[in-house]
């Protein structure tokens, strides 16, 4: 299906990892122009020109940018907006995962950075970007909670609470967008393991328990890949979602039709 996405420019954050890298290159396979933003700078610059030097249609640069610094935040986007006809479609995704500990001995650091990367960071970013799309009277804004900001999960209380923080924050953002042709919309998926999901139970319980589990507990009894994230974020970037704001879509292989 052409999403019509020719014409767009597209802001990943958190560009340059694995479900980031993989919404970029969709994007540009649908003819996006991706701008893959990351403080990895390296990372961000083997993505684009991975894209860059493939057959697809769009085209991507690299853009070095912490999300936690506002002041370089807003630098950047101005940049952008100078340098393209203007940012079309924002990927709220960059975020930490990585911190697992009960609350009782949770680092505060660890908390501390999670909440001004994970939330802040997309504040940030999305306050510099919403009033050029407002002034132009088009706009997507597709930002990547979880399934864990709506049904926790043990042990990442800064995960699952600054997740559930960008359900919120993505639905407001389509209240105060929609008059002005700005559609927001938010993605929770479940686990994604790239090619782990390729693995036999034995092998899958052997490298992860905890990834065995989860298959275990979804009704497709399949983990999640990044493709199957990717392709939606065109969808909801493209003029045939125009009437779709202010969502909660999970993509979990149906693990989110049971409770804990």
């Amino acid at each position: 299906m052409d999403f019509g996405l020719d014409d767009k420019t597209a802001l990943v954050t958190g560009g340059a990892g694995r479900l980031g890298s993989e919404d970029c290159r969709h994007l540009a396979a649908e003819g996006a122009d991706v701008v893959v933003l990351d403080v990895d700078a390296d990372g961000a610059e083997t993505v684009a020109e991975e894209i860059t030097d493939s057959d697809r249609p769009g085209t991507a640069r690299a853009v070095e940018c912490d999300l936690t610094d506002r002041e370089a935040v807003t630098d950047t986007v101005a940049a952008l907006e100078s340098e393209t006809d203007g940012i079309d479609i924002l990927v709220n995704n960059a975020g930490f995962v990585d911190a697992v500990s009960r609350i009782e001995s949770f680092d505060d650091e660890l908390w501390d950075r999670d909440v001004e990367l994970n939330l802040t960071g997309a504040y940030n970013v999305t306050k510099a970007v919403f009033p050029h799309m407002k002034e132009r009277g088009w706009g997507r804004i597709v930002t990547m909670a979880s399934i864990a900001g709506w049904r926790g999960s043990f042990a990442q209380i800064s995960y699952a609470t600054t997740k559930s923080g960008l359900i919120g924050f993505g639905k407001t953002l389509a209240l105060e967008g929609a008059k002005h042709g700005i559609t927001s919309n938010v993605l929770t998926p479940s686990i994604v393991v790239g090619d782990l999901a390729d693995l036999s139970p034995e092998q899958l319980e052997q490298f992860e328990p905890q990834y065995e589990r989860v298959r275990q507990a979804t009704p497709m009894k399949e983990l999640g890949r990044e493709e199957d994230v990717a392709p939606l974020i065109c969808y909801l970037a493209s003029e045939q979602a125009r009437y779709v704001t202010g969502q909660v879509i999970g993509v979990t292989g149906g693990a989110d039709l049971f409770s804990t």
